[in-house]
């Protein structure tokens, strides 16, 4: 059943789950894990390889969303010397559980990532390791890897060191809930300070000429039986805490060039062509873009808010496709950048939700100690990439197809109807098709017209169809 209720548009959270059940019989995924892999798991938690360093003396917090259980890194942050910062940054140990080669290990190279979907999550490991033993949760001691980086005053990295340690987290705290309790005055220095690394660090982001696209998250709302649709701004803490991730994964990085030893996450710089046709586009939504400005300080520039600037963020994200992975071992690839971020970068902070990290992270601890890295990592270092690209092809999917599928559901008593939105993209080859956002509810969808479209124009969408069957919808210009 989909109804209108409290002049929110939902749909049936029941008939939902079963569409989400076809959704992965036919990607052939499933949340559940053959026995033999389940019970691996919970023998592995029941006998984890601990470390003999004590860093549970470390007041660690967890910050994500709040129904989280898969929690892969706790925080603290202290004043360092000459008003710089001491980052401590623990991650799940997955190494602690899983053996090169065993039952789960194996059945993680199949999964590759973990696939989120609403509230119908596929994990990459099974649930007694991803959301209780491994998991960095409140008041557990727990094997982590952790990461100490000094920082200078500006935010530059003075030194770093990765290190097996037992960490225990004192709280589990959610984004919204931080968010609060900075803006009132209210929050544990320890988020002041988070607040001042973020900053400079976002600073330093600027300089280096990363980027990243402020455009706003589409989320299923699920209250009781009733999923919705919303789009979600993040908050300036996620940002923050977002930015000691990605300062993990460039020391990581930093780390593994250095060793001619790495699995880096990858981003060809922007063709010029399709820079070019940026500025096309921002002539064309009539946004100013100088000559002399370049290509992150414009998007720096666009507020997601403004419908003119929506589309041009959209366009942009072009320019982030194609990114991947590249193994290498005693010599360097030939691209070991990542055009977004303006660095050299690696995934090392996310092991319970990305196989790839694992791998990273055991490099980087060998480093780190001067050791070798294992056998077992360096051999499977040139077919990781292979793994995690269909990996993520695969969550793409995923992710999409439930959407499509929520927002097919929630429309579809509603064909015909009329709805406020934003024409923010234009088919390459037929300016009459194009992508049209709608503000509520929160959908993003395909749109045609007799004409050509008026891209970053505010319009009223005819709803022509919506079939949660096939998970297709299609606007007019009304």
């Amino acid at each position: 059943m989909v109804r209108l209720r409290d002049e929110v548009l939902s749909a049936d959270g029941e008939a939902l789950r079963a569409g989400v059940a076809a959704i992965q019989a036919e990607l052939e995924v499933t949340p559940d894990f053959p026995p033999e892999v389940e019970q691996a798991a919970q023998e592995a938690a029941k006998n984890p390889r601990l470390p003999a360093l004590d860093r549970t003396d470390l007041p660690l917090v967890t910050i994500d969303p709040a129904t989280a259980m898969d929690l892969d890194q706790a925080l603290h942050i202290e004043r360092g010397q000459s008003n710089g910062f001491t980052v401590f940054y623990a991650i799940a140990d997955v190494g602690a559980f899983v053996s090169p080669g065993d039952a789960v290990d194996e059945e993680a190279h199949k999964r590759g990532e973990t696939l989120y979907g609403a509230d119908s999550k596929v994990p990459l490991y099974p649930k007694a390791l991803s959301e209780d033993a491994a998991s960095l949760l409140a008041d557990q001691v727990r094997p982590a890897l952790l990461w100490t980086i000094e920082l200078d005053g500006d935010g530059d990295t003075l030194a770093a060191r990765v290190e097996r340690a037992l960490v225990r987290s004192r709280a589990k705290l959610a984004y919204a809930q931080v968010q609060e309790q900075l803006d009132a005055g209210t929050a544990d220095p320890v988020f002041t300070l988070l607040r001042e690394v973020g900053e400079r660090r976002l600073r330093r982001e600027a300089e280096r000429g990363g980027v990243s696209l402020p455009l706003p998250e589409q989320e299923v709302r699920i209250e009781g039986e009733h999923w919705s649709l919303e789009f979600r701004q993040q908050h300036p803490v996620e940002q923050w805490n977002a930015q000691i991730s990605l300062l993990t994964g460039m020391t990581a990085a930093k780390l593994m060039v250095g060793a001619k030893t790495g699995l880096l996450r990858t981003l060809a710089p922007a063709d010029p062509r399709d820079v070019k046709r940026l500025r096309r586009t921002a002539k064309a939504l009539r946004i100013e873009w100088p000559e002399n400005q370049s290509y992150p300080d414009f998007v720096r520039s666009l507020d997601p808010a403004t419908s003119s600037h929506a589309a041009m963020l959209v366009a942009c994200t072009r320019l982030l496709r194609g990114s991947g992975y590249v193994g290498f071992a005693g010599e360097l690839p030939e691209h070991t950048g990542h055009s977004a971020i303006g660095a050299d970068y690696a995934h090392v902070t996310a092991p319970l939700r990305r196989l790839v990290d694992r791998y990273a992270a055991e490099i980087c601890v060998a480093l780190s100690a001067g050791d070798e890295v294992p056998g077992w990592v360096v051999d499977r270092l040139g077919e990781l990439p292979k793994t995690m690209q269909a990996s993520t092809r695969r969550a793409n999917r995923y992710e999409r197809a439930v959407l499509d599928l929520v927002e097919a559901a929630v429309l579809h008593p509603h064909v015909g109807e009329s709805f406020d939105g934003v024409v923010v993209d234009l088919d390459d080859r037929d300016a009459r098709k194009g992508d049209v956002t709608i503000r509520e509810p929160a959908v993003e969808a395909l749109i045609s017209d007799d004409r050509e479209l008026p891209l970053g124009t505010d319009v009223r969408a005819r709803l022509a169809a919506a079939d949660p069957r096939t998970r297709t919808i299609r606007f007019e210009l009304a």
